[in-house]
Order: C-alpha cells, then sequence, then structure tokens
C-alpha cells in the first residue's frame, strides 16, 4: 500500500499565547492560529501540498465574506469547509478527466464513423447553432458557458446572477432551444 508522505502543523501552546497579545486584529489572529490546520486538513484529502494551500486560501476568504472570527463555530466552520473544499477540487477534476476523454473519444469515432452519420451529425450541430443565435443573449450565454464545461459557480460570475439562480435559468434556456430547435423546421 502506497503512503503519502503527512504533512503535520506546528502550533504550541506558548506560540498561541504570544499570537495573542501580539496580534490584535480577531480575523488574523483566528488566521494565524487555524491555516495550518485548514492546510493540513486540505493535504490528507489531496496529499499535494500547493493545492492544499490554495484550499485554504479559499476556505478562509469564504469565511472572511460570511462568518465573524469571533463566532465560537469558527474553527469548526473553517475545519469543515476545508475538507468540503478539498473533496470539491478532487470532483472537479475527475470530472474534467471525463469531459476531456469523452471529448477525445467523440472525435476518435467522427472518424471511423458512417458517413451518412457523420453528415447528419453535422446539420444537427448547425440547426442547434442556427437556434442558439435566435435565443435572448442571457439563455444562450448560459447554455454555452454551462455546456462548454464551466461549473454554476463560474457561470453565474460570469452572467453576474446567484449560483442558486443558474440551474433554473438553465433549465429555461434549454427550455426555450428545445422549442426553437423544433420549431426550425416548419418554418
Amino acid at each position: 500500500m502506497l503512503y503519502a508522505e503527512t504533512w503535520r502543523p506546528t502550533v504550541t501552546r506558548s506560540l498561541l499565547s504570544a499570537l495573542k497579545q501580539r496580534v490584535p486584529d480577531p480575523f488574523e489572529r483566528l488566521f494565524m492560529q487555524e491555516y495550518p490546520k485548514v492546510v493540513a486538513i486540505a493535504y490528507r484529502v489531496l496529499a499535494d501540498r500547493p493545492a492544499a494551500e490554495d484550499v485554504a486560501q479559499e476556505v478562509f476568504l469564504k469565511f472572511h465574506r460570511s462568518l465573524s472570527p469571533n463566532s465560537e463555530r469558527a474553527s469548526g466552520w473553517l475545519h469543515a469547509a476545508a475538507v468540503h473544499s478539498a473533496l470539491n477540487v478532487i470532483r472537479g477534476k475527475r470530472r474534467r478527466a471525463q469531459r476531456e476523454s469523452v471529448h477525445a473519444r467523440d472525435a476518435a469515432e467522427d472518424s471511423i464513423a458512417n458517413p451518412e452519420l457523420v453528415v447528419e451529425a453535422a446539420e444537427r450541430r448547425r440547426e442547434i447553432r442556427q437556434a442558439v443565435t435566435r435565443l435572448p443573449e442571457r439563455s444562450a450565454a448560459v447554455l454555452l458557458l454551462r455546456h462548454s464545461g464551466l461549473s454554476y459557480a463560474e457561470v453565474a460570475t460570469a452572467l453576474g446572477i446567484k449560483v442558486g439562480n443558474v440551474g433554473t435559468v438553465l433549465r429555461r434556456a434549454e427550455e426555450a432551444l428545445r422549442k426553437e430547435v423544433n420549431r426550425a423546421p416548419s418554418e
């Protein structure tokens, strides 16, 4: 069995008490106290020190935007967020690898497929592209961004909408595209 070398933070009680006296800002004190633990948690999940540090930075940014450093739940929230964020990094890498392998297979299959099927597929893609151009700008943008592989968070940032609204906007855009594609032959 392969064991990854474990990185462990070195924070002592004397260091923490000295830190409280020297650092008046509560967030900075919390950061200095919890950062090594958050990195260590993320490292245990990822087994990659730079990636674990990136996760820790992301977790502290989210924390700073949403909670008070004086909250009694601060350290628990940070530790749980480190685990979830590190797992999301792994999931994202896995999804990206799946997308890339699917697209690679599609290109290989097209080159050896039946020429008639290749022409039909190309015609279908052309019809869909034309239908997308007839959609409202926001609907077309959400479809293209999401089906280009962007996450809901990335789509939300690009369009300036809430992450929670991306699914609804996407579903409506897909329905509008379906109607537009079905309507096109009858015109």
